[in-house]
């Protein structure tokens, strides 16, 4: 009787390793994560930076430079999410929208950035602006 039910356990062994073996023979593909990030618009990818520029990189691109959580919202309102690469902002917009917030974009106070700030970042975000 003992004798069978090793015999019953060394079967029962063998078939689980046999089907172990099996699976681990069939090539699995990992599953597809979201594609990385762009790397980060900084003042050191950019050296040449005008003022406007600098300003823009260390107080929006953090939301509004790719990869940023402004550009991800402003792509369901947009064709062009980047703004630096809009056509259609006018200083004064980019300063009230700015100054008064704009959906899920906070206001941002002078506290933040001073007129004369906001205006050189509206400046250099305009520079692309049709007429």
């Amino acid at each position: 009787m003992r004798r069978g039910m090793i015999a019953l356990v060394g079967a029962a062994l063998m078939l689980a390793g046999a089907a172990c073996g099996r699976a681990s023979e069939t090539p699995t593909q990992a599953p597809k994560g979201p594609p990385p990030l762009p790397a980060p618009e900084t003042l050191s990818s950019r050296p040449q930076a005008t003022p406007g520029e600098q300003l823009y990189l260390t107080k929006c691109a953090m939301c509004h430079a790719p990869g940023g959580m402004g550009t991800g919202l402003l792509a369901r309102r947009t064709d062009q999410p980047l703004l630096e690469k809009r056509t259609d902002l006018t200083a004064d917009y980019v300063v009230q929208a700015a100054r008064m917030g704009l959906g899920n974009m906070p206001a941002i106070p002078r506290g933040e950035a001073s007129d004369a700030e906001l205006r050189q970042i509206a400046e250099h975000l305009a520079k692309g602006a049709k007429p």
